[in-house]
């Protein structure tokens, strides 16, 4: 089964063309010099004919390798004379789902590309931090598909990064060498990068926006509740992701660690020797291994992300990202508080239905399968077949779940990896008396390229991931945002509401929209729909976050109080 992250960066990476509407003025290429030395980057146009200074490439770490490959980035090294900062650096190792090939890069992958309108350091522009997505076992931050272009509108700098990636950023044996978390503790490097030398390119390093799409929403919403980022920004914008979902938590990554060494030829209960033989293996052979590493329980249970984020041990002398597992760090309030904008899209299963068909027959004969992981883990058997029964019956009825019905699936997709601990997450932070911004997005026009290019553009709902063709300008979105101005425009009110949250912590704070936007609370669940006409509304998706509600709460788990 092949998750949503997965699929979407099959469209994704389809993007990977350089956009033609770039011109390059040869003639002006700015200078910035950091501590590590002298970068030189270049002027770039976006398609509204404004120019803006490019700088790709910057290494802001140095990746651990060879005898000391798996552990946590250490600090930039310097270099002599200027850097050319013309294109981006080498990609991560990876897998690239697009054409089943194996995707080379680098080890030395840590770069962080920065896009401003100003260099005055007296400038002062709010700041937004991209985190791709990928399933945290591949994509970039490359501006193929994640461009500058329309954000960049709004005055405002967008920084991208790369990190670690699979095995190679989050390998985990419990040792104080490998502890986990080496691709999270990269994009805290990156934040420290980007607190320390923004305003060198005109930023404001005390109004920094952390935001992020699907795994890159549960990478910012762990950096929350991580110590290792405190103070290193002010905002976060989490996009159909949270660090409670069942796909952005670890669970038994040593001994998934055993059966990735088994499955590359060593069969070993050592760890000292696995790692040995880890760290001898070329870098592209430690990718593409989540599936194969998965258990017959984690078939048909779950999305197939495995290698991702985990709960660390404590060492002495080691930093950690966490230790604890994040839904009890969140209910205790013991979290870097800050304002948070969240939300999912209305159909966030479209771009999945088609996997989950291939084992609804098993899902059916065996409803327990419907159950998550994270209740599966703490009931009985026979409760567990019970609340998957009331599952199906609560989306099919008396029916099977089938694939004349993609409807029932979508929903019961969207809710399960996405809706349900949405609402969650909000609800428990709200708690902490922080400002919370809920939206639900249902824009369905041209831009919805996931759902296009699915085998379900004819379904209702917003697919996982076409939010980010309303924010990003690539070669997939270029031809509909050229012929069609009413697509710029609504392009535009979007971009808006994510940067005006970037500036003033309030994603409609002049009233230049129709609606103004509500801070969302416990009692209220006021959320923003995003769509062809804005209104606001209580408790989205409504009866279905209350049955999800209930099963969480027989499993004795926390859960939405009223």
């Amino acid at each position: 089964m092949v998750s949503a992250n997965v699929f979407v960066w099959l469209v994704l990476c389809l993007a990977t063309a350089t956009i033609s509407h770039r011109s390059k003025d040869k003639h002006q290429k700015p200078l910035v010099t950091l501590k590590e030395g002298k970068v030189r980057g270049t002027v770039q146009r976006i398609y509204d004919g404004s120019s803006y200074y490019s700088f790709k490439g910057i290494p802001y770490a140095e990746a651990p390798v060879g005898k000391h490959r798996f552990e946590a980035p250490l600090p930039p090294k310097s270099w002599q004379g200027i850097r050319d900062a013309s294109e981006h650096g080498p990609v991560c190792t990876q897998y690239d789902f697009t054409v089943a090939q194996y995707m080379e890069g680098s080890e030395q992958c840590l770069f962080v590309n920065v896009y401003t309108k100003s260099l005055n350091p007296e400038s002062k522009i709010p700041v937004m931090v991209f985190i791709h997505g990928g399933s945290y076992m591949s994509g970039s931050g490359n501006s193929e598909t994640f461009s500058p272009d329309l954000l960049l509108e709004h005055n405002v700098i967008l920084v991208t990064i790369n990190y670690r990636l699979e095995l190679l950023g989050f390998l985990s044996l419990d040792t104080p060498e490998v502890p986990g978390n080496g691709g999270m503790k990269d994009t805290v490097m990156a934040l420290r990068w980007v607190k320390e030398n923004i305003r060198k390119f005109g930023g404001d390093p005390d109004n920094i926006t952390v935001f992020g799409e699907s795994s890159g929403a549960s990478s910012v919403t762990y950096l929350m509740l991580s110590p290792m980022a405190k103070g290193l920004f002010n905002k976060v914008i989490a996009q159909s992701g949270v660090c409670i979902e069942e796909w952005a938590i670890a669970r038994n990554l040593k001994e998934r660690a055993f059966r990735a060494g088994k499955v590359l030829g060593r069969d070993t209960n050592d760890v000292t020797d696995l790692l040995g033989f880890l760290r001898g293996l070329p870098a592209l052979n430690l990718t593409n291994l989540t599936e194969k590493t998965m258990t017959e329980d984690e078939k048909y249970r779950g999305l197939p992300e495995q290698f991702i984020p985990v709960v660390e041990k404590r060492f002495n002398n080691v930093e950690p990202f966490i230790t604890e597992d994040p839904l009890q760090t969140l209910a205790k309030g013991d979290v870097n508080k800050v304002s948070l904008m969240l939300g999912y899209n209305s159909g966030e299963g479209i771009s999945i239905i088609s996997e989950e068909i291939k084992i609804l027959d098993v899902k059916n004969n065996n409803p327990s399968y419907f159950v998550p992981r994270e209740i599966a883990e703490v009931v009985s058997k026979e409760k567990m077949r019970e609340l998957g029964e009331k599952i199906q019956r609560f989306y099919a009825g008396s029916r099977n779940i089938s694939k004349e019905n993609p409807d029932i699936i979508r929903d019961l997709l969207t809710d399960v990896y996405f809706a349900y601990n949405t609402h969650r997450f909000a609800h428990l932070y709200a708690k902490l008396n922080i400002p919370v911004y809920m939206y639900r997005f249902n824009y369905d026009t041209d831009l919805n390229v996931i759902k296009k290019y699915s085998s379900y553009k004819g379904l209702d709902g917003v697919s996982h991931a076409d939010d980010l063709f309303y924010l990003f300008y690539n070669n997939l979105n270029k031809a509909d945002y050229d012929s069609q101005p009413k697509l710029r425009d609504i392009a535009y009110e979007v971009t808006k509401m994510w940067t005006d949250f970037a500036k003033f912590g309030n994603p409609t704070p002049d009233g230049s929209l129709s609606v103004k936007w509500p801070v969302y609370t416990k009692k209220g669940k006021e959320y923003f729909n995003i769509q062809e006409e804005y209104s606001v509304g209580h408790y989205a998706d409504k009866e279905r976050m209350e049955f999800w509600n209930q099963i969480y709460r027989e499993a004795g788990l926390p859960h939405i109080d009223h």
